[in-house]
């Protein structure tokens, strides 16, 4: 039995990917540059034993078809899109283009959204067409969704789950907030068709993750860690993953999930599709890259391979020493502070808790979230951060990766970050969706080695600076 959207359930609809690039016929993207490559082509050499599934649902709408060359790269030109591979689909200006079934598109119009985001626009006719992709996107594009929608097609497409069955969808995220936002966005588009979704993280109990398990789901978001766990109790298995996303990639490898990523990969099919996302691409990102997908033609860059900040957020670098820092912010939230939400980020746990219980102390209503705080402590704050009830929220860098909170007015920097990656995704939690966002940063002679790659993100996101001099440093102020 088999779950299609408008297609017949007859298996002869299920065609052999194989020819089409994927294992045991087409090439491979890379060479093989690793164990894990190597483990993975063994297990191409046999893929008969596995059911073949279906992962090309794309069908061109005639508008889309009708667009010329010159209107697709003006389009893409327009949207700041750029692509790479064969036979790249023209991008889909929009919903009723992408060709989702009716239950979708009302759950776009319920949404309130206007347009596809750009990375939408181009990557969900590649998602569609069953293709491997790797999208490089800005913090706040919309690409939870990019992923998501063609997911849901693609569950739809295969038959329905036996007793014992693992996920057809697996998300891969590297913190338990991204994952519980991404449940959140697969509950509410997946429940018309009622698609069962779970989120696998750790520091939680087991128990209501392997109840959910065990019923059997269709979408499986987790962090590494955990699912490891998940799959070596027995209480998951793999074999029915044909949709793999990792999210985040480049953070993943910033917080040391290589290992886990490698080891939960091997246990998937060879021939699924993988969507590969993160918002920088340094070395080891595409170096993970290599190991994960195949044929280099069904690549998709998004944006701008360079690091850059979101045009849409309004960049102030102050420039103070360390014990000025307090003062300064709190006159800071004196004059900005108007009930919207404020986010401030610091390097340490304990600083957090110091500036925050100091906020506290001075009136301000503060609270703070790190990873040395229980689940369901992070889940309450979390909470009343994004009700307003407490709109002044304090941070390591757990919630600078993929926390969505709508309407996040300004984030500060208290402390300037480890690197400007993290710089570009702290900011990214104001200015998402389209909307305005202000961004404020402290900036210490501690911080000299980062001036002139900060010098280069500010004036490439348009922003006035003024090159100053303090103690032999050259750093960006505000001009």
């Amino acid at each position: 039995m088999s779950r299609f959207d408008g297609r017949a359930a007859d298996p002869g609809s299920y065609r052999d990917r194989r020819s089409e690039g994927a294992f045991g016929g087409g090439t491979r993207a890379f060479a093989p540059t690793s164990k894990a490559d190597s483990a993975a082509a063994a297990a191409a050499a046999d893929l008969d034993g596995l059911p073949r599934f279906e992962k090309n649902f794309y069908v061109e709408s005639p508008s889309v078809a009708g667009m010329t060359e010159e209107e697709v790269e003006a389009y893409r030109r327009r949207r700041e899109i750029t692509v790479e591979g064969r036979d790249v689909p023209k991008p889909v200006r929009e919903f009723r283009d992408v060709g989702f079934p009716e239950y979708v598109l009302q759950e776009i119009t319920k949404a309130g959204f206007v347009e596809p985001t750009p990375i939408q626009s181009q990557g969900w006719p590649m998602a569609l067409r069953g293709r491997d992709l790797i999208g490089i996107a800005e913090t706040g594009s919309g690409k939870t969704l990019a992923y998501l929608l063609p997911a849901i097609v693609h569950v739809n497409a295969q038959p329905i789950l036996a007793p014992g069955d693992g996920p057809i969808v697996l998300v891969l995220a590297p913190t338990r907030e991204l994952a519980v936002q991404i449940q959140q966005e697969a509950t509410k588009f997946g429940a018309s068709s009622k698609i069962k979704s779970t989120c696998i993280y750790g520091g939680v109990p087991k128990g209501p993750q392997v109840r959910d398990l065990q019923k059997g789901v269709e979408i499986v978001i987790a962090t590494p860690g955990r699912l490891i766990d998940m799959i070596e109790s027995h209480h998951t298995n793999l074999r029915r993953v044909t949709y793999l996303v990792l999210d985040e990639a480049d953070r993943m490898l910033d917080m040391g999930f290589e290992p886990q990523i490698k080891k939960i990969v091997s246990q998937i099919r060879p021939d699924r599709q993988t969507l590969y996302w993160s918002a920088t691409w340094p070395k080891e990102v595409e170096q993970l890259a290599r190991n994960f997908l195949f044929d280099p033609y069904k690549v998709v860059i998004i944006g701008s391979e360079e690091l850059k900040a979101n045009h849409a957020i309004c960049q102030h670098v102050e420039i103070l020493s360390e014990s000025q820092k307090y003062n300064k912010l709190v006159n800071l939230l004196e004059d900005i502070m108007d009930g919207s939400r404020i986010l401030i980020f610091m390097d340490t746990k304990k600083g957090c808790d110091q500036i925050t219980r100091q906020l506290r102390m001075d009136g301000w209503p503060a609270l703070s979230i790190h990873g040395d705080k229980s689940q369901a402590e992070r889940d309450w704050v979390l909470s009343e951060f994004k009700s307003g009830k407490s709109p002044i929220m304090t941070a390591t860098d757990v919630a600078a990766r993929g926390l969505d909170v709508k309407d996040v007015k300004y984030v500060i920097n208290y402390d300037f970050p480890g690197s400007l990656e993290d710089y570009v995704h702290r900011i990214g939690r104001t200015g998402r969706a389209g909307a305005k966002g202000t961004a404020y940063t402290f900036f210490t002679a501690a911080n000299a080695r980062f001036a002139k790659d900060l010098i280069n993100i500010l004036e490439e996101a348009g922003q006035k600076v003024t090159v100053i001099d303090i103690e032999g440093m050259e750093v960006a102020g505000p001009s």
